[in-house]
């Protein structure tokens, strides 16, 4: 059989949309603040905010193939970490009771630092709808999707939730070191409620500064959810921004919950006791003030059964093991507080 030809388009364009990036423009490249943001928080945001973690691109389609074509920067190589989580796609199939995960693109670094993949594995016939999960610490210069040509192309049903919830924290809240980009705890959440996010996890660099915390303030959201002990430098630190960094997103956004949680590689030790107890005062402040629409969740929970190092990689970052707890039990608190 004559294998059909390809057209490609810019997924920025309808009838693709694109949930979990900054203001995606045709002539831009993909990122998760504003350059004004990302360029003055730290010296640490400013090498990953251009990271794509929580990028998803939605549409629905009756062709039988899907090829990427992704111009990347220079890849982001950890020991810990795979290509795939790094600088690689996912692909779920989408359907009314849940989303399904169908596969990943194949690709392998070139000099040039772009590739193109057609999608391994047959795709069902007939109308589909489709999420493809962009890469959680590489960058993304520029993506194309190629259909078949002739194919018909529409937006994908929309989430039944569709105000994001805003994830806020580590190289853990990032991604790292899930084995692809569907796996992150905050994808998981969203496949099981069908709930739009934005990670806005920085890997080694969320420690809650004036500029970024006043951005955050000011998005749309849901609900938001504080995760981002593990990259403060001290807990002098910590006393100093958690409570203030409550206080600033509850300003500006009086209703929605917000839910504070503590490390979930835990050890029982002076520093994350301390930590955590910093953080259970944050929250027993603001209930006192009158805030029952906040919530804590005890990190040292996640890891609850068996050795906790095996839930993660290097003793710190979660195994997709690590990461499914976490979505379980963080999953949970929000389906109590929404009544989905």
């Amino acid at each position: 059989m004559e294998e059909k030809k390809i057209v490609f388009y810019n997924p920025k364009e309808a009838p693709f949309e694109i949930f979990g990036l900054y203001e995606p423009k045709s002539e831009e490249t993909y990122k998760r603040l504003p350059d004004e943001v990302g360029m003055n928080v730290s010296e640490g945001v400013a090498s990953v905010y251009r990271h794509t973690a929580g990028g998803r691109v939605r549409f629905a389609t009756d062709s039988s193939s899907i090829t990427i074509r992704v111009k990347y920067p220079a890849p982001d190589i950890m020991y810990h970490a795979t290509h795939l989580m790094e600088n690689g796609f996912d692909l779920y199939i989408d359907g009314e009771n849940r989303s399904r995960f169908a596969g990943s693109f194949i690709f392998s670094y070139s000099e040039t630092r772009e590739y193109e993949s057609k999608f391994p594995r047959p795709l069902p016939e007939g109308d589909k709808e489709f999420t493809i999960n962009f890469p959680l610490y590489g960058g993304v210069e520029s993506l194309e999707i190629g259909l078949d040509e002739g194919a018909r192309i529409w937006a994908h049903t929309p989430y039944k939730h569709d105000v994001p919830i805003v994830f806020y924290g580590s190289s853990i809240t990032q991604g790292g070191c899930a084995a692809r980009p569907g796996l992150s705890y905050e994808a998981r959440i969203s496949r099981e409620y069908d709930c739009d996010y934005i990670n806005l996890g920085f890997s080694g660099s969320a420690r809650a500064e004036d500029i970024i915390v006043d951005y955050m303030a000011g998005l749309k959201m849901s609900a938001f959810v504080s995760d981002y002990d593990h990259n403060t430098p001290s807990d002098e630190h910590l006393k100093n921004t958690h409570y203030k960094m409550y206080e600033k997103i509850r300003a500006k956004n009086p209703d929605i919950p917000y839910i504070m949680i503590t490390k979930p590689d835990f050890k029982f030790h002076t520093v994350d006791m301390s930590r955590r107890d910093i953080i259970m005062q944050s929250y027993l402040k603001a209930r006192e003030n009158g805030d029952n629409n906040v919530w804590f969740i005890d990190g040292s929970s996640f890891f609850a059964f068996g050795d906790r190092g095996d839930y993660t990689v290097d003793a710190t970052h979660p195994t997709d093991v690590g990461f499914e707890r976490m979505a379980l039990m963080i999953g949970h608190v929000i389906r109590e507080i929404f009544k989905w």
